[in-house]
């Protein structure tokens, strides 16, 4: 199942070979039905809140500017990683070029990087309408959100070309068979022939500052509002603000773990099917979700819904 190109005493790897998510013919049919509905219905979803926050004015607020965002980040996150699970399930392994396997991990990096900060920033949106909601017209004014929607999106640019040129600059010499159903950077590490100390302390080093860091932004956040909920006097209040914040927090922790684990943890630890497992959790089942908790369970959402279906 290895394809090499002899050059000299070197054998460099000139393609890869994605196991995919399962090699069980008799289970494959089964999932690739499961994750093509789920992977449709990430894109119909999303689709469908970019369209409602671009017709509706009512809509126009910093809030579901951030949720068009993430929307948007889902329908390029979920389009990067599920047509390789979808062609493992389909036709078995199969193999991707040297290039196109580092395409798609530069286009992965960049989206979970830049996940992680708008998940942070609308953390940030919601302390500061909840806590400091006096402030919430100077502080969430449209200039902010766009430079924090733009830091996010360059941001995980940048951090996704050190990354991927450090990983492209190893030498891979065989075998070049990777346990998982996309590009990912832990299996690729451990395909490599060549010392990767430096490029493993890039990858940690990265990990910690934009998934530790965003996510202490995020914890921040709830945590205050959390204080600041518990402290007010209306009880319906509460009500509505603990119900918005609970259903987030639980994305943003599903999110989260399953990424701190890949990527926080110390390299000797590999079990690659536990990978591909957490791995379907926040490329498959959080895209997926995240509208539902977000937006479609939203009031000014459902009525602008209701108002697009009446014209229809």
């Amino acid at each position: 199942m290895e394809r090499s190109l002899a050059v000299g005493n070197v054998t460099r790897v000139q393609e890869f070979v994605l196991l995919g998510l399962s090699t069980r013919p008799e289970v494959r049919d089964v999932l690739f039905a499961v994750f093509l509905t789920l992977y449709l219905m990430t894109l119909l979803e999303n689709t469908l809140i970019v369209l409602l926050i671009c017709r509706h004015s009512e809509l126009h607020k910093p809030m579901y500017f951030f949720l068009g965002n993430l929307s948007c980040l889902e329908m390029c996150y979920v389009s990067v990683t599920t047509p390789s699970l979808l062609a493992g399930l389909r036709t078995g392994p199969c193999r991707v070029p040297f290039t196109a396997c580092m395409t798609q991990l530069f286009f992965f990096i960049s989206l979970i990087c830049t996940e992680c900060t708008l998940l942070a920033s609308m953390a940030y949106d919601r302390y500061v309408a909840i806590c400091r909601p006096l402030h919430y017209p100077l502080l969430m004014r449209p200039q902010v959100c766009l430079g924090l929607a733009v830091t996010s999106w360059l941001g995980g640019l940048l951090v996704s070309v050190i990354k991927t040129a450090c990983i492209a600059s190893l030498s891979y010499c065989g075998p070049n068979v990777l346990n998982q159903f996309f590009c990912d950077v832990s299996p690729l590490l451990n395909l490599s022939c060549t010392h990767v100390a430096l490029t493993e302390l890039v990858d940690f080093i990265s990990a910690i500052i934009i998934f530790c860091g965003t996510l202490l932004v995020a914890l921040a956040s709830y945590s205050a509002i959390g204080v600041s909920v518990l402290h007010m006097p209306s009880a319906a209040a509460r009500r509505k603000a603990f119900s918005t914040c609970a259903s987030h927090l639980v994305v943003v922790g599903i999110f989260y773990s399953a990424a701190l684990f890949i990527y926080c943890r110390p390299s000797r630890i590999r079990s690659m099917d536990l990978n591909k497992v957490l791995s379907v959790i926040y490329t498959v089942a959080t895209p997926v979700c995240n509208p539902v908790i977000y937006c479609l369970r939203n009031r000014e959402v459902h009525v602008a819904l209701q108002r697009t279906l009446h014209w229809s």
